[in-house]
């Protein structure tokens, strides 16, 4: 789970105050956000002024080639083909029939989230389409055990677009962070410079508000 901002050192007080996260510096320019002492998430600058300010869910895998060619006989596209992140694992960006764009990581020292599923912390990816049965047929086919298997607990569901934004927006994932008090957190988003893109609606996962940061990356806050 990474965001790529403008401006790290401003994502730091963002999301530093919003979710109590410490931070330490990672790969390259990128830093770790840590609740904890547990890694939870990282900050990257974006390469490109040109490219969206956004959140990233990736996928874990044990070999992210292997993946990466699965995705594309299955309709998707890689965006950035497998690469080395140092010694912590290998990176790619890939993208859905609809142009929905998720990472894959393929961990080396670093395994992933430390901590989930308590505030201040990853909870929920949601993606928006705008065809839920071709997106069962593609996400159920690259990660059927870990959706449908036996005992799967999985963190990601499936919505149409239009049952939360306006028509025109483009197929997407939105990263969900868990939060103690759902009025309290978006009085802290709005008082921190973010704003409030969805007021808070009920979902079968949680109550739910979605919002962007000081730079303009949307997430969503989700309060169970």
């Amino acid at each position: 789970m990474d965001a790529q901002l403008a401006d790290v050192e401003a994502g730091k007080r963002f999301y530093g105050e919003l979710f109590g996260w410490t931070f330490e510096d990672a790969y390259g320019s990128s830093v770790w956000a840590r609740l904890a002492g547990e890694p939870v998430a990282s900050l990257a600058p974006k390469l490109d002024g040109r490219m969206p300010t956004v959140w990233t869910v990736s996928f874990a895998t044990p070999d992210a080639v292997a993946l990466g060619r699965r995705i594309t006989a299955a309709g998707g596209q890689l965006v950035m083909a497998p690469f080395l992140v140092g010694d912590l694992g290998v990176a790619a960006l890939a993208a859905d029939p609809e142009g929905a764009v998720f990472g894959l990581w393929q961990p080396g020292s670093h395994r992933g989230f430390g901590r989930r599923h308590e505030p201040g912390s990853f909870v929920w990816a949601q993606l928006y389409t705008r065809d839920t049965a071709a997106a069962n047929a593609f996400y159920g086919g690259l990660f059927h055990d870990a959706l449908f298997g036996a005992g799967a607990r999985p963190d990601f569901g499936r919505a149409p677009v239009t049952e939360v934004f306006p028509a025109e927006m483009p197929p997407h994932f939105l990263a969900h962070f868990r939060v103690a008090d759902l009025d309290d957190a978006l009085g802290a988003v709005q008082r921190l410079g973010g704003r409030v893109q969805a007021p808070p609606f009920e979902t079968s996962y949680g109550h739910v508000a979605v919002v962007t940061d000081n730079q303009g990356a949307s997430f969503a806050l989700l309060r169970r």
